[in-house]
């Protein structure tokens, strides 16, 4: 059994499809989240993702300690959308999500996903890093796209397995990863905290 620090139905989703058992490790009322994400300065996608996460399996290793519960491999990951140098996170509003969409149009981006694991006091993580192109949007699909509410939560305002699909030309790396969690990446992780996979 292991733990899955993360709200993501997704992530949850994807540890089912591994045939894992694991027990989600939610954040408490008062912890905010959300503030792990900011940005500092002009820091490079790689770098941003990886110490979000670090900063989230952090989070949740002191949670787990302060419950009481019994001690298991916690996994944790943290999504980001890069043009360039520039990350794009969450949506804040429908503009907001609006703009992000009308940067990803007709263009090639980067879908960044960290993974962090903690058994013991050994800490293991991995990058994957996989190019998505969209065709070109035009200003009402970018609306009625943004008016379906599903932007909202996710990097760079889209959901790769919903129905933002019907714009992706081409996607070079891992889908699961674009999802949210590297299957292939948690999987030689956990192997090498000694988890037996089928």
């Amino acid at each position: 059994m292991i733990y899955l620090a993360s709200q993501s139905p997704r992530r949850a989703q994807l540890l089912e499809q591994m045939g894992l058992r694991f027990e989600t490790l939610l954040p408490d009322p008062h912890e905010d989240a959300e503030a792990l994400e900011a940005v500092h300065g002009s820091e490079p996608p790689a770098r941003y993702v990886q110490r979000v996460t670090a900063l989230k399996l952090d989070a949740a290793l002191a949670r787990l300690n302060r419950l009481g519960q019994p001690m298991a491999p916690i996994l944790c990951a943290d999504t980001t959308v890069a043009i360039g140098s520039e990350i794009l996170g969450k949506p804040a509003d429908a503009r907001h999500a609006a703009a992000m969409l009308r940067q990803l149009s007709g263009r090639t981006h980067r879908v960044l996903t960290a993974v962090a694991v903690q058994s013991g006091r050994r800490r293991v993580q991995a990058l994957s890093v996989s190019r998505v192109s969209f065709e070109p949007m035009s200003a009402a699909q970018i609306r009625d796209y943004v008016a379906s509410g599903e932007p909202f939560g996710k990097a760079g305002a889209y959901a790769v397995q919903g129905r933002a699909a019907m714009y992706i030309r081409h996607i070079s790396g891992s889908y699961s990863g674009i999802m949210g969690l590297p299957l292939r990446e948690s999987a030689q992780l956990l192997r090498e905290l000694g988890l037996k996979l089928a």
